[in-house]
């Protein structure tokens, strides 16, 4: 493990410093098996963490990169669902793997949580692979082996999520959890989490607010104990898939985890049809049209934003949230991207001149829900910047992608690699030298074009 960045040198004077800082970031956060999500606040491996920190490894070390997604991909279970947390043996997080109840469900020796987050790791292993094939010897070889190899783990994945979670037909993924969307806290959760009603539990001290010194930024002791219940109610039925649905006080179709999932179906089918399973690429590719008509059908035509739907109560949730934007990932309908686009530049996201930078918030910068500072109720997300500009690029709008790298680029520049920012002063908040956002500078610095 190498040392931690210099803090001494802020801001960051220029981007090949900028690169130096992300890969000094990403080393001081390895554990050799896993790159930590941060080094203070979250000491474990995250599964959407994973699949972003190992496509920024890639742009050091393609072997690098593939150990990290076989190390998550060994965490998977059974079933087929890949684990939303693998556990280190570092000490001192909640929930730990004894409040998460998962031992028995979990593989053999694996320390994971019971849930999972959203599907990004066939849309990142190609990015992966892809750069390894541009490179040719060593690491065309090591992407061409890993790939072959870990195919059927990734398609059985898929297959989990379209049985478990999205076999009725609506062509949505429904959560359980709102940790499963991967924002955790976001508006887009707060008629759902309303509903849910802690029942008795052992009590709990977190230390998420012993880490982070302004409490306003984490979410609230009375939303962890829902988040709390909503575990102890899957871990009272062994995690089985059959009996969630029947006990679940929290069940959403999440459309955002649904494009993702629509997207990462194209892009699993190229795999499979580039390293050995062309027979699988017409089921993936059925599940990419299915969820891409699903998300397009939740846009509400007065905002022209994407909807979540609350399974239990059948309402459509509405808070403006990114969620909103999910058919920028998947939609194939040009007049829909158009109007999205509309919106999304719009004086209510990117176009509010009184945004730090044009970057999209988490939740509408007039939203009347907005807290700037608080997780995913409002701040700048920097991984999301990234993966929202590489699904525009994947369109060839070349110009937006551009646009975003730049101004991203110069929100990092502040030199803190923070976890997300706040959109007016560009302040970064939550944990430091967050693995993700260094990941995706590395990303942003590895183009081509880059300039």
């Amino acid at each position: 493990m190498s040392a931690a960045p210099d803090r001494d040198t802020y801001p960051i004077q220029d981007l090949e410093e900028l690169g130096r800082r992300a890969r000094d970031v990403l080393a001081a956060n390895d554990l050799g098996t896993m790159v930590t999500a941060a080094p203070n606040l979250y000491p474990h491996m995250w599964s959407w963490d994973a699949a972003f920190v190992a496509t920024g490894l890639s742009t050091v070390s393609v072997e690098r990169a593939l150990r990290e997604l076989d190390y998550l991909l060994a965490a998977q279970w059974k079933s087929g669902m890949i684990p939303h947390i693998v556990f280190s043996d570092v000490p001192g997080y909640f929930p730990d793997v004894e409040r998460w109840g998962t031992r028995g469900a979990a593989p053999e020796g694996v320390q994971s949580s019971g849930i999972c987050q959203p599907p990004v790791h066939a849309t990142m292993l190609r990015r992966i692979v892809e750069r390894a094939t541009a490179a040719g010897g060593e690491d065309a070889r090591l992407a061409d082996e890993f790939t072959r190899r870990t195919l059927p783990g990734w398609i059985d994945w898929h297959a989990w999520l379209r049985s478990a979670r999205g076999g009725d037909g609506s062509g949505l993924l429904t959560i359980y959890h709102g940790w499963e969307s991967g924002m955790d806290n976001s508006p887009r959760f707060d008629g759902p989490y309303s509903r849910v009603k802690p029942g008795e539990m052992e009590p709990f001290v977190r230390t998420d607010t012993q880490k982070v010194k302004d409490h306003s930024q984490r979410p609230s002791d009375e939303e962890y104990s829902r988040y709390l219940w909503l575990v102890q109610q899957m871990a009272d039925v062994g995690f089985d898939d059959a009996q969630l649905p029947r006990v679940m006080a929290f069940q959403v179709k999440d459309v955002f985890m649904s494009a993702i999932y629509a997207a990462a179906n194209e892009d699993l089918a190229v795999l499979a049809e580039q390293f050995g399973l062309p027979g699988e690429a017409p089921q993936l590719r059925q599940w990419a049209r299915e969820f891409r008509e699903g998300v397009d059908a939740t846009v509400d035509e007065g905002t022209g934003l994407a909807r979540d739907r609350d399974v239990l109560t059948g309402e459509w949730i509405g808070p403006p949230t990114m969620a909103g934007f999910a058919p920028l990932i998947s939609t194939t309908d040009q007049a829909l991207l158009d109007r999205q686009l509309e919106v999304f530049e719009g004086p209510d996201w990117t176009g509010d001149p009184r945004l730090a930078f044009p970057l999209p918030a988490s939740t509408s910068t007039t939203y009347e829900g907005l807290k700037p500072r608080q997780y995913w109720r409002g701040p700048v997300w920097p991984v999301m910047n990234w993966y929202l500009a590489h699904c525009l690029r994947r369109r060839g709008d070349e110009k937006r992608y551009r646009q975003l790298r730049e101004a991203s680029l110069a929100q990092l520049m502040e030199g803190h690699f923070g976890e997300y920012y706040e959109p007016f002063t560009g302040e970064p908040l939550g944990s430091m030298d967050q693995s993700w956002t260094a990941a995706v500078a590395l990303e942003w610095l590895a183009d081509p074009r880059n300039g």
